[in-house]
């Protein structure tokens, strides 16, 4: 199963990636160049180094017949280009959230909405991160309440994990309504 990890430019996902596959990740950093300045916003992310270009691409295994492969989007819009084809036979997508920098993941919020993939809403809690109430956020990222959100650690395998529950169990609500509405 092809699900999405997604986001704006800093927000974790190649942590995340890295946190919680079975394997060693596939990544496409590249160390951040004067050249990149007029474009990527380093705004409350002044300690970032490194960026994905294309995509990152990790693996869980669930049993002996099932896989979950992660696929990591770019963040910048530079990228952006690349999303339509990383999500074509996306089950599912997980949009991770930096709270101090919510308007960074509009853009994967819009973009799940437009492409009709479901999502879950994980709030990656950085160090220095405020704690708002979840229908402050909810409010803020103009989500419906139908959509999960949830806080996470995305250097922590276990949170990760966790997160990765919430989209699956998001997922079966999800077809157990459209089958109760046949």
């Amino acid at each position: 199963m092809k699900v999405m990890i997604a986001g704006g430019f800093g927000t974790g996902k190649t942590t995340m990636v890295r946190s919680v596959s079975d394997i060693k990740p596939l990544t496409t950093e590249e160390t951040l160049t004067q050249a990149s300045v007029g474009s990527d916003h380093l705004i409350g992310i002044a300690d970032k180094a490194e960026t994905t270009v294309s995509l990152d691409f990790g693996k869980i295994s669930i049993n002996d017949s099932l896989m979950l492969y992660l696929f990591g989007t770019p963040g910048q819009e530079r990228f952006w280009f690349l999303w339509n084809g990383l999500f074509k036979g996306a089950l599912g997508a997980v949009v991770l959230v930096d709270t101090r920098r919510l308007a960074s993941s509009f853009r994967a919020i819009e973009e799940m909405e437009r492409q009709n993939v479901p999502f879950v809403v994980a709030l990656n809690v950085f160090p220095d991160s405020k704690d708002y109430p979840i229908d402050e956020i909810r409010d803020a990222l103009d989500i419906s309440p139908h959509i999960p959100v949830v806080s996470c650690d995305a250097r922590d395998r276990a949170s990760s994990r966790d997160v990765l529950v919430a989209l699956i169990r998001h997922l079966q609500d999800r077809s157990a309504v459209a089958l109760e509405s046949r």
